[in-house]
């Protein structure tokens, strides 16, 4: 017998259930532009060839 899938009204209740109430949207007035002030530090600065940075901390 195959399961029925929720409806739309049964998501958004499980949806409140677990995240309760959400915020009010933010209006387009109210956003501002976001400004990087600082380098990205996803990887560390190259100091030399990164080649030969990679070998050596390979291992």
């Amino acid at each position: 017998m195959a399961e029925q899938p929720f409806t739309d009204d049964e998501y958004e209740f499980l949806r409140h259930i677990r995240f309760g109430e959400l915020p009010p949207a933010v209006r387009p007035d109210e956003r501002v532009e976001l400004t990087e002030s600082e380098a990205r530090r996803d990887q560390p600065d190259p100091l030399d060839d990164p080649v030969h940075w990679n070998l050596r901390h390979a291992g």
